[in-house]
């Protein structure tokens, strides 16, 4: 066997570990920054819901988006965080990426809503424009924290696996942590501005904070400018003070809504509840029979002839909003019993302090999921169910589904009515694949709707109308004339035309969204 040539080292057994320069940071601070920064991120994710919602609505695309430039931040701020560890101290970067975090979330704020404002409405290039102001920046620096502490803790190669899975999972549980924390108790105690300016102070502090620490630790490693310093501050104090004065188009913040009532000017009684800017609901404050909006004039007419004028009925209302229908049928029909569901308690708040709303024997207000308390109604219950539940201007999915149908039709009376309160917009594809599924479990079905609308002219609102009993079509379209005479009333061929091959919607297949979602 021949040797190998002199000049080629043989190859050892192992190789020794390459040090890192430097001491590590104390392991309760490095799982700390690593924590604290991974839960600034899912704040921010949570809140820019929240906080976009009032402009661009809070819809399957708005929700994709957020997460996704959450995470397109999230892996930028990873790499970059990573690269500038090779290369520079990371000591010195840490408590500037804090303080930087602070800034940018205070200034979020302004930017979102200024630019909102120009935003508003917009189509898919908006909602990910408006998104990336109110996420990316942000959450970037807060992501490039990780790979810098995990850089200052390898200080033994041997252990590099140990250290990266470690920090790894303490960033995971600050990011859960931080989910369930916003989602279940600052959004529903705390407005969004509060919670964006108390992530920026606390971000600002603990990156001083931080700073001070790493000089007392190696004071000639972090001269830290005075100009940058002064420079960071007064740009932080801008953000700030720019917060005050930014447009904020809420009077409050429920757990679901930015909410908002305003006065008309025209009648000096009338009351406008927005949602998200979102006109939802109107009321007479001096009159409950008056009906502004044309599909409450829809749901009225229908009520109206459901039963003898005057007869009380047992109603149900699927989404309370401004509780419009219920003070209707409540003046229209003494002794009705009205039972809502409305997921949002701050509504109901909202509306017995602004709207005229009086909880009683008559009008029963239940906070909760629709879906989930129509399942505890008894069987045969009500005469009348109305279904006007919105997250901005769609309807939930899984209250769109064969399945919830199923559930209304069992709570309704052979001989009661449901009626269902859709927007669409052309080509219309929502509003047919509702039909047919609301017509797979009841019987009877026939639909409320301008002919701009049917001819696929522009969006507007729809009312299904359904029943295992025949509809009092006559005396429906008779009553229609009086309210609304312009308004078409589809049913038999017409509707089977109209509906066509459309989709019946499933707890399994309902891509609401994407249906609504023009051509």
């Amino acid at each position: 066997m021949s040797s190998p040539p002199s000049d080629v080292a043989a190859p050892q057994a192992s190789a020794a570990p390459v040090p890192v320069t430097g001491r590590a940071l104390p392991n309760g601070l490095a799982a700390f920054l690593v924590f604290f920064s991974s839960g600034a991120v899912l704040v921010l994710e949570t809140v820019a819901l929240r906080l976009v919602g009032p402009y661009v609505g809070v819809t399957l695309q708005v929700t994709s988006s957020v997460i996704g430039v959450a995470l397109a931040a999230i892996a930028y701020g990873a790499w970059s965080g990573g690269w500038l560890a090779d290369r520079r101290d990371p000591r010195g970067l840490l408590a500037p990426a804090l303080v930087l975090a602070g800034i940018a979330t205070a200034i979020t704020l302004p930017v979102v809503r200024y630019t909102g404002e120009v935003l508003r409405g917009g189509a898919a290039s908006a909602i990910l424009l408006l998104v990336a102001l109110a996420v990316f920046v942000p959450a970037a620096l807060l992501a490039a924290v990780t790979p810098l502490v995990v850089k200052l803790q390898l200080a033994d190669l041997r252990r590099t696996g140990q250290v990266v899975g470690r920090l790894s999972g303490i960033g995971t549980l600050g990011g859960i942590t931080a989910t369930l924390l916003t989602g279940f108790v600052l959004v529903a105690a705390l407005p969004s501005t509060v919670i964006l300016l108390a992530l920026a102070v606390s971000l600002g502090l603990a990156g001083i904070a931080l700073g001070w620490y790493l000089r007392r630790q190696a004071p000639t490693e972090l001269p830290g400018p005075a100009r940058t310093r002064a420079a960071l501050a007064v740009l932080g104090l801008i953000g700030a003070g720019l917060t005050t004065v930014a447009p904020n188009p809420c009077d409050i913040e429920t757990a679901y809504h930015c909410a908002r009532v305003t006065t008309d000017p025209g009648r000096p009684s009338g009351r406008t509840l927005l949602l998200n800017s979102a006109q939802h609901s109107y009321v007479d404050l001096a009159d409950p029979k008056h009906l502004e909006y044309a599909y409450t004039k829809w749901i009225g007419a229908v009520a109206d002839v459901a039963a003898p004028a005057g007869q009380r009925l047992d109603a149900l209302h699927l989404g309370g909003g401004g509780f419009t229908v219920p003070r209707y049928l409540t003046a229209t029909r003494p002794g009705t019993d009205n039972v809502v569901f409305e997921i949002d308690g701050g509504l109901v708040e909202l509306g017995e302090r602004e709207l005229g709303v009086r909880t009683g024997p008559d009008l029963r207000a239940v906070v909760g999921d629709a879906r989930m308390l129509v399942a505890g109604e008894p069987t045969d219950s009500r005469d009348l169910v109305v279904g006007d539940a919105f997250g901005h201007l769609v309807v939930p999915w899984h209250l769109a589904t064969r399945e919830m149908a199923a559930e209304i039709r069992r709570v309704t009376r052979p001989g009661g009515v449901y009626v269902q309160n859709v927007i669409d917009y052309p080509p219309l594809r929502f509003i047919r694949a509702e039909l047919a599924t609301v017509g797979a479990e009841f019987t009877h079905v026939a639909l409320i709707a301008p002919p701009e609308a049917l001819a696929e002219e522009q969006g507007a609102n729809f009312l299904i109308v359904a029943s295992d009993a025949p509809l009092p079509l006559d005396a429906v379209r008779s009553r229609l004339g009086e309210t609304d005479p312009k308004v078409s009333l589809l049913s038999g061929t017409d509707l089977t035309d109209f509906v066509g091959s459309a989709l019946v919607l499933t707890d399994d297949y309902a891509p609401v969204d994407q249906l609504l979602a023009t051509a």
